[in-house]
């Protein structure tokens, strides 16, 4: 691999340039990383070249950090290639985890997740800005260091993304029914649309924003959901099962005319919406926590692990250094209204946090 980094660069390699490979490519790079990549497409690593995303290609041995950015089939493959060919840190963005954390156990792989997209395809779309506001979830085990979580999660934190720690098959149930199972019902959707349009001509034309908001997402690449499927499917089967069920429950709804469970359910779907979560924006509405890391193997991963789990939203952290330099202190922001359900779940495992408001 030729490259013109000098061991003062922070550098980077990032293996698979599509659409979330690419954009971290563009990320790093306008944040001063040496970036390298690395594709089974030698043209689309050419491609990268000569638009300036990556300095070299190849996996480069020095990397500190190492983003696998493949398809979720080939993700363990790749991971392990990276850690036998760098002393680094390795991550992943694949949206499937449990497999790979059950693969991989080495200490300096964590399993990662961009909650990020795009309608466009590869390159083409690749966006340093894409990460901005968004969740990326991180996966630690027992066996993951703390020196790599803490590594990739400040990373992404530098690129705008909000680090939320999860256990791996927890990841999985979640997003199959945040993700996976919203693309298969809008495709499902969209497949009947598409089937009655052939009978009647003026159905498509009709559509309005309601169903081109709800089906949006069926305009992604089909290929990757079969990768997807066939990795998650535990979890994409008892979603699907649930949401047939919930269908079915509303079709006799209808049928019978029982216009008070159709009001119950439709009252209740609404209220859930309402309280997606939102992104704060005043720094008035946050408390600083102070967190000294317990030496302990997991602890940096555990205090995201647990904000999961309590549901407090930490939109920005830091880990730093005590002034006597021999343990970690995690400085995260988080909401005011949480911070005592916080504080009380730290407490309760051990950690001896610090608040301070910020109004």
């Amino acid at each position: 691999m030729s490259s013109t980094a000098t061991t003062t660069n922070r550098r980077a390699t990032v293996v698979g340039l599509g659409l979330i490979g690419g954009s971290i490519c563009v990320a790093l790079r306008e944040r001063g990383w040496l970036v390298s990549g690395d594709d089974q497409d030698a043209q689309r690593v050419t491609e990268a070249l000569e638009r300036g995303l990556i300095s070299a290609a190849g996996i480069d041995a020095e990397s500190q950090v190492t983003f696998v950015a493949v398809p979720v089939t080939a993700i363990s493959l790749q991971v392990q290639r990276a850690l036998d060919a760098t002393s680094g840190i390795v991550t992943d963005v694949g949206s499937v985890k449990a497999v790979v954390t059950r693969t991989i156990t080495d200490p300096r792989f964590i399993g990662g997740h961009p909650m990020a997209g795009s309608e466009l395809e590869g390159l083409d779309g690749a966006d340093g800005e894409l990460f901005t506001g968004a969740v990326w979830v991180l996966t630690p085990t027992p066996t993951t260091s703390d020196a790599a979580f803490a590594t990739v999660a400040n990373i992404v934190n530098d690129l705008g993304a909000e680090v939320v720690g999860l256990d791996p098959v927890r990841h999985d149930e979640l997003v199959a029914i945040v993700s996976h199972v919203p693309h298969l019902t809008a495709a499902t959707l969209m497949g009947v649309a598409g089937s009655r349009a052939t009978e009647h001509a003026a159905l498509l034309r009709l559509a309005a924003g309601g169903f081109r908001d709800m089906t949006r997402i069926a305009s992604g690449h089909p290929a990757i959901w079969l990768d997807i499927c066939a990795e998650n499917r535990p979890a994409i089967i008892s979603t699907l099962s649930a949401l047939i069920d919930g269908l079915s429950d509303m079709r006799t709804a209808v049928d019978t005319g029982d216009r008070a469970t159709i009001l119950q359910r439709l009252t209740a779907a609404r209220e859930s919406r309402a309280n997606l979560p939102s992104r704060i924006k005043a720094l008035a509405d946050l408390s600083e926590v102070r967190i000294p890391i317990p030496d302990r193997p997991g602890a940096a991963a555990e205090v995201f692990t647990l904000a999961a789990e309590l549901g407090v939203n930490i939109p920005n952290f830091e880990v730093v250094h005590s002034v006597e330099g021999d343990r970690g202190i995690a400085v995260v922001l988080v909401e005011t209204t949480s911070v005592e359900l916080f504080r009380g779940g730290l407490m309760a495992r051990g950690f001896k946090p610090s608040v301070q408001r910020l109004d």
